[in-house]
């Protein structure tokens, strides 16, 4: 086993290692979710933590690491007499993005449950991770049903498998401590509060600081056991506090003038449910027993806020997290009595990582567009030039969002779950059987017992009851919704800019960001103005980055629309290449002008019957407006193959078949 960088070397980072801290303290705590930019020492942290928590007794031989002292009733390798155990190290367990529900949660054998009537079940991370750690890396990247079967089992301290009525329960107690780069996704609201902390950590900006990173590093890796044994004695001081922490933990009082602190900081940031009071009273309760008091003081409060509310703050994806200091000591101090204290948090003599006094510095020229399709004549005034960088305008802020109608793509997909189209999934309704392929997880029952019966007098059956071999157990077909690939391919000409329409289209966008956003889309920006189109973002899964792009896009200039539908087109061959099941929905925003270079109409529709030709849904959303309108996005949309919507009629609940009248070649290939 490869020698951990110790806990108490890691630099800075003191949110980071005091939030991992109360977890082992109080795993009660409910977990920690860590955001920040890659190399922040995110992994670092969290792998060395399991170095310093104090060693478990085990029943011998359980594979689900009972307890000698008070043995699971309803262990599956039970019942267990209670007594000494064999005593070995807390483990960590790392949950990979790419693991299957069976790998997370164990299999059940479902053959030999029919055919032979026993439960034979193979334990997953979750038995692994019991009375530990449970790791997962990159958990915004997490499939939401994993998610979901990941904080439920860390909730109930239990997990469940459930397979055609046959079920095995077992105990799954852990720290679960998740980490994420915002950049690559955000997770949904409800799945962020079921963390029970959340800390952002960023790698420091001075020079001394980033050096003393690096000289522990490379120290590290040249000699791995004998930098850890340099930090033995520090690395003691901190496992032996938190087994005192743990015993003092239960004698920790929390008086009731803590509490209306507590309860009137989660009022005063409305934060919803009562879910963050909880954890703000756990969290306090564990920061005075990590500092050595048998009494919660307002600094405890003040602490936990910082730990347990930020995350539970956002009103929607594009809100940052974070805490207003300044409104949590008022509230503080309005609701404060005799237990307040010093505000600063000072979670202990020795800092958050307990190093014995270990110093550690902190890791941490365009004109304005004419008429467009030049053969449809003058349908809208022309945006004139500017004299100052050749037309272009400052950006417009977006007008406020709205729910937008349901954009789909037609077809039966197989990508990864969400919530835009229709898709064969592992989760959903039951459409039809086949026979297993590999392993079998989702039995249909009714099919098997139909494929078994006409085969039981050739077996010797002839009383009640069903003999089953392999041959007759079908698999269960679902069909699900998957998310797909939603580009964006936006006008941000001079034609866009007039009469100020920019605002209303950036509300637009905005809005079926959000829609993106909800529904587990991956999100991609391309731009087209002055003489050229531009992947303002690629494709990511971090829709609040789209929004920020869009925020700040400039406008002006002509309408190069052949330019922004090819760079779309090359966009959408790279990302086939790197994620092929996931299928594609172009959402053009433009009025459908085209100038700028020669012959810009004939270019601009061969370019979009490249995207007919190879069946890429599409949708135009068509912003001309005034009393005069040329038609002109709806012919695009005629020439992609797909459909035009207006502008002003995107705001709906949803919309049946906005796109089923794609070409019948397309949807056969979808299918």
């Amino acid at each position: 086993m490869s020698t951990p960088f110790p806990f108490t070397a890691v630099v800075g980072q003191d949110d980071l290692r005091l939030a991992l801290l109360l977890n082992a303290v109080s795993p009660a705590v409910g977990g920690v979710l860590v955001r920040g930019e890659k190399g922040t020492a995110k992994s670092t942290a969290v792998r060395a933590l399991s170095a310093l928590l104090p060693e478990v007794d085990v029943v011998s031989g359980c594979r689900f690491s009972c307890d000698p002292g008070a043995p699971d009733p309803a262990c599956p390798d039970g019942p267990h007499e209670a007594g000494t155990g064999t005593a070995r190290p807390a483990r960590m367990v790392e949950l990979p993005v790419g693991a299957s529900e069976d790998r997370l949660v164990g299999a059940l054998d479902i053959e030999r449950a029919l055919a032979e009537g026993v439960k034979a079940f193979e334990p997953g991370l979750l038995a692994d991770a019991h009375r530990g750690i449970l790791y997962v890396d990159e958990v915004n990247l997490l499939h939401d049903h994993l998610v979901d079967l990941l904080l439920d089992a860390a909730a109930m301290g239990a997990s469940y498998v459930e397979r055609e009525g046959v079920s095995v329960r077992h105990a799954a107690r852990f720290l679960l401590v998740g980490t994420m780069n915002p950049e690559e996704g955000e997770l949904r609201p409800q799945l962020l509060d079921r963390f029970g902390l959340t800390v952002e950590v960023a790698a420091s900006r001075e020079p001394d600081q980033r050096v003393e990173v690096v000289r522990r590093r490379l120290a590290y890796d040249d000699d791995p056991e004998g930098f850890a044994a340099r930090w033995a004695d520090e690395e003691a001081a901190v496992r032996a506090r938190i087994v005192a922490a743990r015993e003092l933990l239960p004698s920790v009082r929390l008086g009731d003038g803590a509490l209306r602190q507590i309860a009137a900081t989660c009022a005063a940031f409305e934060v919803d449910g009562m879910r963050a009071d909880i954890v703000m009273a756990r969290t306090a309760t564990a920061l005075a027993a990590w500092a050595g008091r048998a009494e919660v003081l307002a600094e405890d409060v003040r602490q936990a806020a910082l730990l347990a509310l930020p995350h539970r703050r956002r009103r929607n994806p594009f809100d940052a997290p974070g805490l207003d200091e300044d409104k949590l000591d008022e509230t503080l101090e309005e609701f404060g009595g005799s237990e307040d204290g010093d505000p600063d948090p000072d979670p202990g003599p020795d800092g958050p990582g307990g190093g014995g006094g270990q110093p550690a510095p902190d890791e941490g020229p365009q004109g304005g567009d004419s008429a467009a399709r030049p053969e449809a004549g003058e349908g809208e005034g022309d945006e004139p030039q500017s004299s100052v960088g050749g037309g272009e305008q400052a950006p417009v802020r977006a007008a406020e969002p709205f729910r937008t109608k349901v954009l789909s793509v037609p077809g039966l997909g197989e990508g990864a779950a969400g919530r835009r189209s229709r898709a064969r999934t592992e989760h959903g309704r039951t459409t039809g059987a086949r026979r297993p392929r590999g392993a079998l997880s989702k039995l249909h029952l009714a099919a098997t017992v139909q494929a078994a019966a006409p085969h039981q007098r050739a077996r010797g059956r002839t009383g009640s009851g069903l003999l089953l071999r392999r041959d007759d157990l079908r698999q269960a077909v679902r069909e699900g919704h998957e998310s797909n690939l939603v580009l964006f391919v936006v006008d941000a000409s001079g034609s866009m800019a007039a009469r100020q329409r920019m605002g209303a289209v950036k509300g637009a966008v905005l809005s079926l960001l959000l829609d993106a956003y909800q529904r587990r889309d991956k999100v991609g920006l391309v731009t087209f103005r002055g003489s050229a189109g531009e992947v303002a973002l690629p494709p990511t899964s971090s829709v609040d980055a789209a929004a920020a792009r869009l925020e700040s896009l400039p406008t002006g200039g002509r309408t190069p629309l052949a330019a922004g539908l090819l760079k779309a087109h090359d966009v959408l061959r790279v990302e086939r290449l790197r994620d092929p099941a996931r299928r594609a929905l172009v959402v053009v925003v433009t009025d459908g002008r085209a100038t700028g270079g020669p012959q810009p109409v004939e270019l601009a529709g061969r370019a979009a019957r490249l995207f007919a030709a190879e069946g890429i849904a599409s949708v135009v959303v068509d912003c001309e407006s005034g009393p005069v309108r040329l038609g002109l996005a709806a012919q695009l949309a005629g020439e992609l193959g797909g459909t035009a919507v207006a502008l002003d009629e995107l705001r709906a609940e949803s919309i049946a078949g906005l796109v089923k009248d794609m070409q019948q070649g397309n949807s056969r290939r979808a299918a």
